[in-house]
């Protein structure tokens, strides 16, 4: 079973995952904790480039490629064979992102941004997401204290639009994307997570 987890920075997403697998692991199940776009050596080093601020001049095509590339190496060696062993692979964002932030945020034809993913992921859906839902005003003061990476420095009408593009998905898909409330308190949010999943992980 693939879980998956959205929203922008500061939405609590690492949090909610943690808790999640520390709760499925305690009920007996293999859990798999990944990130997009990261957890295989190729796709930390893709991962190293797109967040790069020396690399502002990237094009927003190279950086919906790149995010793809990394996302189809992901899904090969790690989250297909776990999925294919019956395991649970709990991932921290996933395709759901690149419509979110390359096409809402950059403003790539959503046709395009499609097309790419059905390579990366060759067809894979995640069973359940998880879209951490907070206004861009907590996000920003919840990362005020951190070092920006290149896209989080893209400013405040940007992460607007990728809000809009996660509501949009929300609408699209309600029977698999869950929309909760990200400034709830983190127990209580664990819970609201946990009540949506499917009755065999209960």
């Amino acid at each position: 079973m693939l879980l998956t987890f959205e929203g922008i920075d500061g939405s609590g997403k690492s949090t909610q995952i943690r808790l999640l697998k520390e709760h499925l692991e305690a009920k007996g199940h293999v859990v798999h904790l990944v990130r997009e776009p990261g957890h295989t050596s190729i796709s930390e080093a893709i991962r190293t480039i797109l967040l790069n601020k020396q690399f502002h001049d990237m094009t927003d095509r190279t950086e919906l490629l790149l995010f793809n590339a990394a996302r189809a190496q992901l899904v090969e060696r790690v989250i297909r064979p776990a999925l294919d062993r019956g395991e649970i692979v709990l991932c921290d964002r996933f395709y759901d992102s690149s419509f979110a932030y390359q096409g809402f945020g950059r403003g790539i034809d959503l046709d395009v941004v499609r097309a790419c993913i059905e390579i990366a992921t060759n067809g894979l859906v995640p069973h359940k997401t998880f879209y951490m839902r907070i206004p861009v005003e907590i996000s920003i003061a919840r990362s005020a204290e951190k070092h920006l990476d290149r896209m989080e420095i893209a400013g405040y009408d940007f992460f607007l639009r990728v809000i809009e593009g996660y509501e949009y998905l929300c609408k699209s898909e309600p029977h698999r994307i869950v929309s909760c409330d990200g400034t709830l308190p983190a127990d209580v949010l664990h819970r609201v997570v946990f009540q949506h999943l499917p009755q065999l992980l209960s």
